[in-house]
């Protein structure tokens, strides 16, 4: 019959193998295989699953790697008796994560003492669990004063009449208090003799392997155990585990007997047909439905200990393979002191001692009624042992270090570096949490738009966009006007288009960079404020020719629309020719970097050729300086049509931005960078936007009366010149 606590145990032993494969910092780049035999609670199957397991012959239940090098560990029985004989097979090293069975029975025989039982009876399993501890009872119990009136053993292969034997020697003893050093099994039989001769009236005194077994607290057994009480492993919540234990099912591995076998006796069916008085099993069963001792993470006592058993073969592995990094071959002292290190196992200290046992630590359990009347586990009392050290141990982030002049067992403890768990470093792309107990991803830290920054600068790039839509509306809506034909309508409207363009492209620099966004950002920037530049250096030549020739004929040529559209073409295709050229030998791509902190990797683009990025801005800062300076020669043009003052204020503001942006930007960390390089397109973008086009939406909105041929031609010395620019506008756009 198969036990389900013990399916359970098998059961966390894969969920805590599954935790480590998936730990980043724990065996990194190792995998952790498994093999599950069924030792049947008896040394033999025992010793031969085991040797199966180092020859690797048996057929056994579990997931194992093949052609690689493996390192061989044998994680033993819940009993004592099962798993002692291992430690004799080739590698005599033995740890465990139960107690040692020493300590427990000296704690019972403290127990006895303490409530003034001095005439007990004794009954014990007929192998190494039960016979060594019980001689050990006896000892630690004589130097106490107290007397055993008899001490029986039961065999797990006992008859039924065996077992009663038993049964008629206890109820005979004066003794009213028996101490029941039995594994699970042997319970099983007592219980089944005791019931069938209503043994009662005794004071059950229990070891852990049953003080805690929900299934003999039943109402059947009720009766003989109320009232028991003795010594329990400590307990303890695993997260994760119950969802893990709800999701097995046979189709996980459909050759696999144990879990078909299990799934049959959980439901009571079969999944052979045509078996008489009994359903087939259809496998849509939900193990959340029924409630068993498998299902039961009430009381995960040995099951912790399965899980603290896996978790200190990982550590002592991973202690080992950084041991030995600096060494060809790893010695038997390094691995040893490996493995007695302290560990932390979800928040509780793992360690063993020089003979291989953990610290011994017990509850103290009564069986109780409920308001219900169900029996309950109540912890009436603790048992530990008593700590004598020189120094405790180091908390998690601290190392030891040795005291001049002092003992070894003095030390004090040392603040780990910053990125280090125990005081040795995590991975590259990894960091140590708050505790320095565990390698956590560092964040990754780029210009997000859910940060206030990438809000702040999302919102101001589509403000831009969307009031230089309107600036072109009241353009298109005004484009008869005078004010709008002498302003060159076809360039203005162009012009409005590049900046809607500039205050986008802006957009391309926030987020995650990827490498279409590293090539398009920079692309886009580079073409969008060529386009924009080329349109108000055309812009301006054309009013400087215009009042810089000295006759009509020469100074507005019939052909100084194709003009124009040349000089902006030509302006823009030499910056798109070298962005062409950036991105065909050295484009930008995504990069990670540390140097700035430690804790975060800085997700940036890099600029691929740094030459390219230059050569860009550096063209633009070409094209910025020649509008500056025509305009500059133009700023005594007449007042009334003072575009050549309006486009000299805008290049000084551009100019500005970008001279100050190019020591920011190198000075700038991280995310910051690609900041300073959005307000420099913004801020150059707005000053462009209202220096030249804010007077005019003044006089098209606010002053209308000033909209009018005679208000521009003014009545100064050059009125001549200003009509032919005007007349021969005026034409061109009737025709």
């Amino acid at each position: 019959i198969l036990n389900f606590r013990e399916f359970r145990f098998a059961q966390t032993m894969i969920f805590a193998i599954e935790e480590i494969n998936k730990s980043s910092s724990l065996l990194p780049n190792i995998s952790v295989g498994y093999k599950i035999f069924d030792s049947c609670g008896s040394t033999l199957p025992s010793t031969r699953a085991a040797m199966g397991l180092i020859n690797g012959q048996e057929r056994s239940f579990g997931k194992t790697c093949s052609g690689h090098s493996t390192v061989h560990v044998i994680v033993g029985t819940s009993e004592s008796s099962s798993t002692l004989v291992l430690s004799q097979i080739e590698h005599p090293s033995f740890f465990r994560t139960i107690p040692s069975d020493y300590y427990q029975s000296r704690a019972l025989a403290q127990l006895v003492k303490y409530f003034g039982w001095t005439w007990v009876g004794a009954v014990r399993s007929d192998n190494d669990y039960g016979n060594n501890g019980m001689a050990t009872f006896i000892e630690a119990a004589t130097k106490e004063g107290i007397c055993v009136e008899y001490s029986e053993a039961i065999a797990r292969t006992a008859s039924k009449e065996q077992v009663e034997r038993v049964v008629r020697v206890i109820s005979r003893g004066t003794a009213r208090v028996l101490i029941a050093f039995l594994s699970y099994d042997e319970m099983d039989a007592l219980l089944e003799a005791a019931l069938s001769q209503n043994l009662t009236g005794l004071q059950w005194v229990g070891s852990e392997s049953w003080i805690t077994a929900h299934h003999l607290a039943t109402m059947k057994y009720s009766g003989i155990l109320y009232g028991s009480i003795g010594f329990a492993i400590k307990k303890a919540k695993i997260a994760g585990l119950q969802d893990f234990l709800l999701q097995v099912h046979p189709s996980q591995d459909p050759q696999n007997h144990i879990l078909k076998e299990f799934w049959e006796e959980t439901f009571g069916c079969s999944f052979q047909s045509g078996l008489q008085d009994t359903k087939q099993c259809s496998g849509s069963e939900r193990l959340r439905d029924i409630k068993n001792p498998f299902t039961d993470v009430s009381e995960l006592r040995i099951s912790n200990n399965v899980y603290k058993a896996v978790y200190a073969v990982a550590h002592a592995m991973h202690s080992m393979l950084k041991c030995g990094e600096n060494s060809e071959t790893v010695n038997a002292s390094c691995t040893l002191k490996s493995i007695l290190q302290p560990k932390e196992v979800r928040g509780e200290k793992v360690y063993f001692d020089e003979r291989g046992d953990p610290a011994a630590t017990y509850q103290l359990v009564n069986w109780q009624r409920n308001p219900a009347g169900d029996i309950v586990f109540v912890v009436v009392g603790s048992y530990d042992r008593p700590v004598s050290v020189c120094s405790e141990s180091c908390p998690p982030g601290f190392r030891q270090a040795i005291i001049k002049g002092k003992p070894i067992c003095c030390f004090s403890c040392i603040t780990c570096a910053a990125g280090e768990i125990k005081c040795s470093p995590c991975p590259l792309e990894y960091w140590s949490n708050e505790d320095h107990n565990k390698c956590v991803p560092k964040v990754l830290e780029f210009l997000s738009y859910e940060e206030t920054m990438g809000t702040l600068l999302t919102a101001f790039s589509l403000f831009g966009a969307g009031l230089t839509l309107v600036v072109s509306f009241v353009f298109f809506w005004f484009r008869h006007t005078p004010l709008v034909k002498a302003s060159n309508s076809e360039l203005s409207f162009l012009l409005l288009f590049s900046l809607t363009l500039c205050f986008l492209c802006s957009l391309t620099f926030i987020g995650r960079p990827t490498d279409w966004s590293c090539m398009l950002r920079h692309v886009a920037f580079g073409i969008a404020f060529a386009l924009c530049i080329s349109c108000i250096l055309t812009k301006t030549i054309t009013v400087v020719i215009a009042f810089k020739a000295r006759t009509p004929a020469n100074t507005v040529p019939q052909c100084l629309a194709s003009h124009q559209r040349m000089g902006v073409v030509g302006g823009t295709f030499l910056q798109v020719l070298v962005c062409v050229v950036w991105l065909a030998l050295a484009p930008p791509f995504p990069h990670k970097i540390t140097m700035y902190a430690a804790e975060r990797i800085i997700l940036e683009c890099n600029l691929g050729s740094s030459i390219g990025f230059w050569v860009v801005l550096g063209y633009i800062g070409l094209l910025a300086v020649l509008c500056l300076i025509l305009a500059f020669l133009a700023r005594k043009l007449p007042d009334n049509f003072n575009e050549a003052k309006f486009i000299t204020f805008s290049m000084l503001i551009f100019s500005a931005v970008w001279v100050t942006f190019i020591p920011a930007y190198v000075s700038s960390p991280g995310k910051f960078t690609v900041a300073v390089e959005i307000f420099a397109i913004l801020a150059s973008s707005f000053g462009l936007l209202f220096c030249i086009f804010a007077p005019k939406c003044y006089i098209l909105l606010l002053k209308p009366e000033r909209n009018t041929k005679n208000h521009i031609m003014g009545r100064d010395l050059q009125k001549k010149q200003l009509s032919q620019i005007l007349r021969t506008n005026f034409t061109r756009r009737d025709a």
